[in-house]
Formats: structure tokens, C-alpha cells, sequence
């Protein structure tokens, strides 16, 4: 015979499929899902069981271990992300807000050299880094190549794009959250 007609036929089990099995089948049974008499009736016909086909008809209404697994590691992620996740929206609430500039005729500029409008006195921004400017569609933020870049929401800034109130931007290592001024109260005077 040939290797070809050796792969025509399935593959026989071997010790560790029937022990997978056999985990599977004590699992099934811890949970109250067979009988005693089904259980020993399953144990004999997957050690007796010599193809895989065997051992699905066996265990064909009984959930495999690799579901429940599946559904652990996801609930270890998310339990594990919370710090993360809680952290991050603490420190967004503690972020110094960068007040959103009312419509005019020039943009917002935005850098370390001492024309800018928003002066940023850090050494990962750049001497131009960024332009805000409002206009009847709203606020756009614009990056001008800067050398660590323009973020808006932790996503990269690459021309233009628009923002809005709270969103969370940030230039080289400043950070800031936007917001647009408040109206003053009814019923008080402005201060003077």
C-alpha cells in the first residue's frame, strides 16, 4: 500500500483523545446532566470507541470544555481591563480643559513657539503642532505634521478631523479635555 491510500482512512484515537472524552463525560455528569447508568454505558463506549465519529456520537449532547473555556479567558479579559478601563476615565474627568474657540476669522493655533496662540511649553510639542478652528459644521482639529502628533480620542490625527465637546485630545504629552464655555446663570449680573 501506498501513503495515498493510508490517508483515504480516518485517523484512530489515541489515549489522550479518549481522555478528553472521558473529561468531558465527567463533566456532564458532575453537572447532573446523565444518570449513573448512562454515565457507565458512555465510559465503556468511549474506551471501546475506536474513531473519532465514535466518540461525537457519544458526546453529542453534552457542551465540550472548550466552550466553557472560551467564555472563562473572555471573562478574565474583561475583569482584567477594568482597572485599565476605570483609570483611564478617571484620569479623562481630571484632564485640564481646553475651552473650544468661538467662530473667527483665524484658526487657533496651537505649538511651542511663542506666536501660538495656545502656547504649549513642553518638549514633545512641536513649535507648530496643531490649528483648531470653528466653523458652521462645528470644530475641526488640524495636525501640521507634528513630530509626536496630534491625538483626538487616543487615535492619531492624520489632516483633519472634526471634534467635539469631551473629547480628549492630546498634543506630544499634553492632554486636554474640550469643552465649550458656560453662559452665565440667569438672574446674575456678570462680574465686573
Amino acid at each position: 500500500m501506498t501513503s495515498i491510500e493510508f490517508s483515504a482512512y480516518p485517523s484512530r484515537l489515541s489515549d489522550s483523545d479518549r481522555e478528553r472524552a472521558l473529561d468531558v463525560l465527567r463533566e456532564g455528569a458532575a453537572q447532573g446532566r446523565l444518570s449513573h447508568e448512562t454515565f457507565m454505558r458512555r465510559t465503556e463506549a468511549i474506551l471501546k470507541a475506536q474513531w473519532q465519529e465514535e466518540l461525537h456520537a457519544v458526546l453529542h449532547d453534552l457542551p465540550t470544555r472548550r466552550d466553557r473555556g472560551r467564555w472563562f479567558t473572555r471573562a478574565i479579559a474583561r475583569v482584567s481591563a477594568t482597572p485599565l478601563m476605570l483609570r483611564k476615565a478617571w484620569r479623562t474627568q481630571r484632564l485640564p480643559e481646553l475651552l473650544l474657540p468661538p467662530p473667527a476669522p483665524h484658526p487657533l493655533s496651537i505649538g511651542r513657539a511663542p506666536g501660538s496662540m495656545l502656547r504649549l511649553n513642553d518638549f514633545t510639542v512641536s513649535r507648530a503642532h496643531a490649528q483648531l478652528r470653528c466653523t458652521v459644521e462645528g470644530w475641526f482639529l488640524r495636525d501640521l505634521g507634528s513630530s509626536n502628533g496630534t491625538w483626538v480620542n487616543d487615535s492619531r490625527v492624520t489632516g483633519s478631523v472634526q471634534v467635539y465637546p469631551g473629547d480628549q485630545v492630546r498634543f506630544g504629552q499634553m492632554a486636554f479635555r474640550l469643552s465649550v464655555p458656560q453662559p452665565p446663570e440667569l438672574g446674575t449680573a456678570p462680574r465686573q
